[in-house]
């Protein structure tokens, strides 16, 4: 099947990471798929090296009057069996054709840009059930989750933190909805235990001085962006998602691939994904004790190997890329071809 996959998102992001396994998955798969992006190198490079042949656009402002003509004819000169706009901004470029225009939503996005979609896709079910609750019809919205590549076996990566000293890992953009402030007011409760967060953002100095006014200083280490996430999990001991937004939640499956204990804030994604006790533990939003207890608990234990072990289960049964692909082709194939039934 032709595919065209829009994505106008920033150089990082969950999101846009996903939309580039995807893509290059289905491509794996015999699909023959055309990624239309954002102008970005990076992104560019990493798509060709897949062997795919990016298209890349302005996505600009209210003031781009270029991005969408040119949009409009690179599909009809593709001609896709169906196009996958890729959130708010790619939704709002990408016009209705002669191919089937399904939107993928990540969060609880306003619905206003998905206008002209024939199908919406939410990367978890609350998400579908909010698409529902605006009155979309339901059998216009679809359930299809990520997947993570199989992180288990990598070499861990030397961090800076004492050799032996407990490792608490945390991944994203160093903004407040990710509540990387909660983890350092936790690690003031976990004498020993040393936090590493590999991202970046606006955060940065408020976190950087808030570690310093908790004493904490010493055992928090912000590494910036990084590209070796097995390679981190694996030199860790638990997988921490402190987020008090978060609609689902990705460094949870990354966790249970590397066979990691993962501990979350119960954010909507982590509370859908994760049974407390059994392939994680959830703690309460923005309860800093209530997070160090649980790290405590589980870290260098059994109970963190049972977890792990739980959670490995649910990744290969649940996210592996095989499962998740061909979820994608069939929700493809079957909304293409009711599109042609309905012709």
């Amino acid at each position: 099947m032709r595919i065209a996959q829009v994505m106008a998102g920033a150089p990082t992001g969950g999101a846009e990471l996903f939309y580039e396994r995807l893509t290059a998955a289905l491509a794996r798969a015999g699909e023959q798929v055309l990624p239309i992006i954002r102008r970005d190198p990076g992104r560019a490079g990493r798509l060709r090296a897949e062997g795919l042949q990016p298209v890349e656009l302005s996505f600009g402002g209210p003031l781009d009057l270029l991005t969408a003509p040119r949009l409009g004819r690179t599909l009809r000169e593709f001609a896709p069996r169906v196009t996958v706009a890729w959130m708010n901004r790619a939704a709002h470029f990408t016009p209705q054709g002669g191919w089937v225009l399904a939107g993928r939503l990540g969060g609880f996005y306003d619905l206003g840009y998905y206008r002209r979609c024939d199908h919406l896709i939410g990367n978890t079910r609350g998400i579908v059930d909010w698409i529902t609750g605006q009155g979309w019809p339901a059998d216009r919205a679809h359930y299809l989750p990520n997947f993570v590549p199989d992180m288990m076996g990598a070499d861990p990566v030397p961090l800076p933190c004492p050799p032996g000293a407990p490792v608490v890992l945390a991944l994203g953009r160093l903004h407040r909805n990710k509540a990387f402030d909660t983890l350092i007011r936790a690690l003031r409760h976990m004498p020993g235990i040393h936090a590493v967060i590999a991202g970046e953002g606006p955060e940065r100095a408020t976190l950087t001085a808030l570690a310093q006014a908790e004493g904490v200083a010493d055992r928090l280490h912000l590494l910036g962006w990084r590209q070796d996430t097995a390679a981190l999990l694996a030199a860790c001991d638990v997988m921490v998602c402190p987020s008090r937004h978060e609609p689902l939640g990705n460094v949870v499956i990354e966790g249970w691939s590397a066979r990691r204990p993962v501990v979350a804030a119960a954010s909507q994604g982590p509370s859908e994904l994760i049974v407390s006790g059994e392939s994680g533990l959830l703690t309460p939003i923005d309860n800093a004790a209530a997070l160090a207890d649980a790290i405590r608990g589980i870290i260098g234990t059994q109970a963190g190997t049972t977890l792990a072990a739980a959670g490995r289960l649910r990744y290969e049964g649940e996210f592996a890329e095989a499962q998740v692909v061909e979820r994608w082709r069939r929700f493809l194939a079957t909304a293409e071809k009711a599109s042609a039934e309905k012709s």
